[in-house]
């Protein structure tokens, strides 16, 4: 059940700001994009170093401006839903995630009843969800891990996924209307006929008459070296010269062919930007990069893959990563 407030959300008055996209985005966007003028309480924090994907954020911006709904789908660790968090911060725009694991039921989305203390006395209330509190209000409803929801919950969501679909709540006798900024987007690993490549396991296939509602389906996966490159200096100043520019090219080196690895079945764990980000950070800690690679990466992985990554490691860094004492 949802603690969520409604004070201190926007409103169409405060929808007025127009943003330069080149300028907060870093690419042309071919329509207006309007953002609040006012921040709130679940506005996510703006990082400042993050990098747009420009098929990305034009279809994220789309699903925002249009009230489309959009759903991206692409390796985990890619940063889906960060990028739509980010998106939605440049906006004002409050957004809430929501993991739909397999623990996450209908009776969690739509609400359900409760006992409440008023004057003392304990009395049964309803108590709403995260999807009808959600659709009342001006917010950007993200669901995440999209192909690993049970099937009750994949029905509800298909009752809101038109454009004005109204959510109908048969215990309260209530058909709730969605507010015109709510906004609905989804992440996938899969793009809903479910996994056959054995990465995932736990994802399920996805009604396609419900796969239709998606007005809009974006891919993201890695990103170009370059663009990680600039990520990786972004969030670690220190690195910002010639010698630390060369580290950080090693590093995403060392990660592509994890990630290669990862896509051929040949490891279980792939490395992710957030995971090079890590290991620059903790080289920054223990001035060490062949220790912080290690309790980076390396020890999350399964003994009998850790001998892949180790000869990925030696092919870039000329360095057994197993004798990391002696470097």
């Amino acid at each position: 059940m949802t603690s969520l407030q409604t004070h201190q959300l926007p409103s169409q008055e405060h929808y007025t700001q127009t943003l330069d996209t080149k300028k907060v985005f870093g690419c042309e966007i071919p329509f207006p994009v309007k953002a609040f003028n006012i921040t709130s309480e679940h506005v996510p924090a703006i990082d400042e170093s993050y990098v747009f994907d420009p098929n990305t954020t034009l279809a994220i911006l789309a699903g925002f401006m249009f009230n489309r709904r959009v759903i991206i789908q692409g390796y985990h660790g890619t940063g889906k839903s960060t990028h739509i968090e980010q998106v939605a911060a440049r906006l004002n725009w409050p957004c809430i995630r929501v993991n739909l694991d397999s623990h996450i039921s209908r009776l969690d989305l739509i609400g359900r009843d409760g006992i409440v203390l008023e004057q003392g006395k304990q009395v049964t209330r309803f108590l709403e969800g995260i999807l009808p509190w959600s659709l009342r209000n001006p917010v950007a409803l993200c669901f995440d891990e999209y192909d690993a929801a049970r099937a009750d919950v994949m029905f509800v969501i298909q009752r809101v996924l038109e454009a004005n679909g109204a959510l109908t709540l048969l215990d309260q006798n209530q058909v709730l209307h969605p507010h015109n900024f709510f906004r609905l987007f989804a992440t996938t690993n899969t793009i809903g006929l479910g996994d056959t490549s054995g990465l995932y396991h736990g994802t399920q296939q996805i009604n396609q008459g419900q796969m239709d509602r998606w007005s809009i389906l974006a891919q993201l996966n890695y990103l170009p070296r370059h663009i990680e490159e600039k990520i990786v200096l972004g969030k670690i100043p220190t690195l910002n010269n010639n010698e630390g520019k060369s580290f950080v090219e090693r590093m995403i080196a060392v990660a592509e062919l994890t990630r290669s690895s990862f896509i051929n079945g040949e490891i279980s764990t792939v490395m992710s930007p957030r995971t090079v980000i890590s290991w620059a950070e903790n080289t920054d800690i223990f001035n060490n990069p062949h220790l912080a690679f290690q309790l980076s990466f390396l020890n999350r992985c399964d003994e009998s893959e850790q001998s892949i990554i180790a000869e990925h490691y030696q092919r870039v860094f000329n360095h057994d990563i197993f004798k990391t004492s002696d470097s």
